[in-house]
């Protein structure tokens, strides 16, 4: 047979293969290309989702345990989580809710609430700002109608409970009425410090709320250590909120009257949690893109709140065209916040530089699955380096929601934060409080909502302080300007006279620790010559040996990385050699 016949008997196969093929095919029915298509696309949702069903379902829906970082000498563990068992059990997901997607989702459209009614207070601050400070007593919640106009007294030492709000969210917000209502259930005040211009309050000032934003708080905790000095102070922060308390109590250190705190669902890092996550990590998938966006457009319906003010303090141009949270940050966050750059402000604000100095028992909760702050933001070393931070963090929970139970009725972190701080209270290990400071110190304006002289209303709803009011306070601030500077200068005559006299006595003991040591050093000058020399020569020796070894060693590994094959047979001519070199204990060892 000649080869043109071959070849043409070869491609003579190949279309009938092919024609097989296709025959084979289109004998399959379309209802078996449907059930394929749908088993694809349900396995994308299912990875897209991030669903963990089927592995709840092999493991009898056990949940997953808690896990639980803390330094080894941590007294907050030993005496107080070690009594929790809510921390040391295990977090099992609601069965119908098998995904942070869900969860969050599910949390912020439905969220199933229970019914709360608030007292609103107006509180404002040394720069003229205006927060509602929204009230939920212990006895609002009793049940028992004679309770229910009850007010707290000076005197009162009932626990008073601060909640600090997330990004964008007031005391209205689902997450926020599980928690108020649980803990007034348990016997303590609670008080919603709202941001700057939510809740229905419009800005007043020129300085708006951010990530990093201490003032308010520190402010509004001070008002009430001296408004109820023998009431016990706790914080409580969520999301961005939380990232505001760590830092908050990292910067007061033990100056804080705060005796307790919990940090749920922190960004920790803003530079990981909104640069990597919102600019990387959330467009890698269309489900990040959502929450991204999302967050964009809250942030947006923000700002138009308070257009009046943003067009004359950042680039209202800018904030109407920001699709990314990154954007909107640069249009309006940082020029408020005068920061040259966007991550200049995200470094500026983190609470991971501030929790090395938390000097209070301090509750971190985080889940590894959060969709916003997510796993890869978590100061795990810097939590276990501090003895007063305990950081408890689960497989699965979203971003705020933590629902458990057939119904979803309650979120699994709010029991946790109850039984947390019910363990603070009766415990020894709790901060102490520092004096509460004087009246003449501070001035702190508390108008009440009932307070209609003080209150205008404006036509959008917003809620604002009256002229007459802050007229009133400036002719307060000024005596009490007078007053200050009257005290403050006899406090200085009796300073500098307590400096003289310690500057005198500190002469006196100069001169005779001087004349001692020089007695001293007489005496054994030879001795500690002839010691420091030998063991720097000692030093000397050790530390040329090991440069040697250095060295050899760094040869060694361009050799290899350059021509591996000459390295691999280096390696086994002088492989005494080389054994010799990495016998050192310090790469030997294992931590």
């Amino acid at each position: 047979m000649s080869p043109e016949s071959m070849a043409s008997d070869c491609r003579t196969d190949e279309v009938s293969a092919s024609e097989l093929v296709f025959r084979a095919a289109s004998m399959v029915p379309a209802a078996h290309y449907l059930l394929a298509c749908l088993i694809v696309l349900l396995v994308f949702v299912y990875n897209l989702l991030e669903f963990h069903f089927f592995r709840d379902l092999l493991r009898g829906f056990r949940g997953d345990p808690v896990v639980l970082t803390f330094n080894p000498n941590s007294y907050i563990y030993e005496g107080i989580v070690a009594k929790c068992r809510m921390l040391r059990g295990r977090y099992v997901p609601t069965p119908w809710l098998p995904s942070p997607h869900l969860q969050t989702a599910f949390l912020h459209f439905y969220g199933r609430p229970p019914n709360v009614s608030y007292r609103r207070q107006l509180f404002c601050t040394h720069d003229g700002g205006t927060i509602a400070l929204d009230w939920l007593l212990a006895s609002d919640v009793a049940g028992d109608s004679y309770y229910k106009d009850k007010s707290i007294t000076q005197d009162d030492t009932t626990p008073i409970v601060v909640v600090i709000p997330g990004l964008t969210s007031d005391s209205d917000s689902p997450y926020l009425k599980h928690l108020t209502y649980s803990l007034a259930k348990q016997g303590q005040n609670i008080v919603v410090s709202n941001h700057r211009g939510l809740a229905g309050i419009s800005i007043t000032s020129d300085c708006f709320y951010n990530a990093g934003w201490t003032e308010d708080i520190r402010e509004v905790v001070n008002y009430l250590h001296q408004k109820y000095p023998k009431a016990n102070l706790f914080a409580v922060g969520t999301s961005v909120g939380a990232n505001i308390l760590v830092k908050y109590l990292g910067e007061d250190e033990g100056s804080t009257p705060i005796v307790g705190a919990v940090s749920i669902c922190s960004p920790w890092d803003l530079v990981v949690s909104l640069t990597l996550v919102c600019d990387r990590f959330l467009n890698r998938k269309p489900i990040q893109q959502f929450y991204n966006r999302a967050l964009t457009i809250g942030l947006k319906d923000y700002a138009k709140l308070h257009e009046h003010v943003l067009t004359r303090l950042a680039n209202w141009e800018g904030i109407r065209q920001s699709c990314l949270v990154r954007e909107f940050d640069n249009h309006a966050t940082r020029v408020v916040g005068k920061f040259e750059t966007v991550d200049t402000f995200y470094r500026c604000c983190s609470s991971v530089n501030f929790i090395g100095k938390v000097a209070v028992p301090l509750l971190c909760i985080s889940a590894l699955d959060d969709p916003l702050c997510t796993r890869e933001a978590i100061p795990w070393d810097e939590c276990r380096a501090n003895v007063n931070v305990v950081l408890a963090t689960t497989a699965h929970g979203g971003h705020l929601a933590y629902f458990r139970g057939l119904t979803a009725q309650s979120l699994w972190w709010v029991e946790a934060v109850r039984e947390f701080l019910n363990v603070v209270q009766s415990s020894p290990y709790m901060h102490q409080k520092k004096k509460a400071p004087t009246q003449g110190l501070h001035l702190y304006h508390e108008p009440s909502i009932d307070k209609g002289p003080f209150i205008n209303i404006k036509e959008d709803g917003n809620v604002a302080t009256s002229k007459k009011y802050e007229a009133q306070n400036d002719h307060k601030e000024e005596l009490l300007d007078s007053q200050i500077n009257q005290n403050t200068k006899s406090e200085d005559i009796e300073i500098v006279n307590i400096d003289q006299r310690k500057n005198v006595d500190a002469e006196d003991v100069q001169q005779v620790v001087v004349s001692s040591g020089q007695e001293l050093e007489n005496k054994n000058d030879d001795k500690v010559i002839h010691e420091v020399a030998a063991s720097l020569n000692n030093s000397v020796n050790k530390l040329l040996l090991k440069q040697q070894m250095s060295i050899w060693l760094l040869v060694y590994i361009s050799v290899v990385r350059t021509w591996p094959i000459l390295g691999s047979a280096l390696c086994i001519v002088f492989r005494k050699q080389v054994r010799r070199i990495l016998s050192p204990p310090w790469i030997g060892n294992k931590g």
